[in-house]
């Protein structure tokens, strides 16, 4: 059985894989300046494998980090404004942000007014986080988070408890306050046990009056043009770090802002040169309907080669395809059109389903697979 970990890596917080150490880093506001990102670039040939993982907590990951090499990194982050200044810290800035953001809106706000409180937050299991979806309509509906901040149908600004179709109302100014005090009911009422709020049945306290629905939530970004830039895709989320700091000189952009969808948006450019193979700029491109792990043997857990599979598999699949090298996942907790996992060396087949649930066959080889689809 997969061994579930619990907790998500960070910078001071690393995780082992099977090519090294992988070290998660979390930007201020989901944004990384011009110089922050030429920086990390350079920090992943230099210390690790020379790729960035772009995760669906908007966060990026260096993989491939020898032992010999993490604490040079967390200088090196630490020299670009990258690093927490202690590990709880850090586990707890799980903040999620509408990747559209504009300086001095709700979004920016209650991000920094979050932030700066985060060490009044009860002890919250690990993978607990928030989103602050201040924008017109909420953007990060389907991206993880159990504490939403978001518009309601009528405008206001609204508390949603993940798994709950309604939240309450906010007061200006008394946001964060609010959402402090549903993070403690949380704990009080057992929710340690659930571990995540959307499995945490108690029913919600009563001194909120959880009526509103939120607005009718936006699409995700896609790759191409976006308001304030040019969003680019990487398939299965991770990015040549050589590739990027080239497009990063060629287009001169202002900053990178990350996203939950395995896209990055380079702010303020209008025009793209010839592309690297890491980077896409085609929101039909095949590749970005594909998610799959790193796989054996980078991952310990995995007993399957995935992204070969992926990457052949993914034009002749129809809809969102989503290879895992074991039952956790890990690279899409929802369910995809078509679902293949790992297990014993072979495949099982889950349609229309995850990782986890009950596969429709079992053991099938790369090549049966690829027959199967045409491929």
């Amino acid at each position: 059985m997969a061994e579930v970990k619990g907790w998500c890596p960070g910078a001071l917080r690393p995780m082992r894989s099977g090519d090294g150490w992988v070290v998660r880093v979390r930007p201020a506001q989901g944004r990384l300046s011009a110089r922050q990102a030429a920086g990390l670039c350079n920090a992943a040939r230099s210390h690790g494998a020379g790729v960035l993982d772009l995760t669906n907590r908007a966060n990026l990951q260096i993989r491939g980090v020898p032992d010999t090499a993490l604490a040079p990194l967390q200088t090196t982050l630490a020299q670009l404004d990258l690093l927490d200044s202690d590990p709880e810290r850090e586990a707890r800035r799980n903040i999620l942000i509408a990747p559209d953001w504009q300086q001095g809106d709700d979004s920016q706000r209650l991000w920094d007014a979050l932030a700066a409180r985060l060490m009044e937050l009860p002890a919250l299991p690990p993978k607990m986080g928030f989103a602050m979806d201040a924008g017109s309509a909420p953007i990060l509906s389907d991206a993880p988070a159990d504490f939403r901040i978001e518009r309601s149908a009528d405008g206001r600004l609204i508390l949603r408890a993940e798994g709950r179709a309604y939240g309450m109302a906010l007061e200006y100014g008394a946001e964060i306050a609010t959402l402090l005090r549903l993070a403690q009911w949380f704990v009080d009422s057992g929710g340690h046990e659930a571990g995540r709020m959307a499995r945490h049945e108690a029913p919600l306290p009563d001194w909120g009056a959880w009526t509103l629905p939120p607005a009718r939530a936006r699409g995700p970004l896609s790759a191409g043009p976006v308001p304030g830039g040019m969003a680019l895709g990487a398939a299965f989320g991770q990015v040549d770090a050589a590739d990027l700091e080239k497009v990063l000189e060629a287009t001169g952009a202002r900053a990178i802002r990350l996203t939950p969808w395995r896209l990055l948006v380079l702010e303020e450019v209008d025009a793209l040169p010839v592309l690297p193979d890491s980077l896409i700029a085609t929101p039909d491109h095949p590749a970005l309907r594909v998610d799959a792990c790193a796989g054996a043997p980078f991952c310990p857990q995995a007993s399957v080669e995935t992204r070969a599979l992926a990457r052949a598999l993914g034009p002749h699949v129809a809809g969102s395809l989503h290879v895992s090298g074991c039952a956790k996942g890990c690279a899409r907790a929802r369910a995809a059109d078509m679902t293949l996992v790992g297990r014993a060396g072979a495949f099982d087949l889950v349609p229309g389903g995850r990782a986890g649930d009950v596969p429709l066959e079992t053991g099938l080889t790369p090549t049966q697979i690829l027959t199967r689809f045409g491929a």
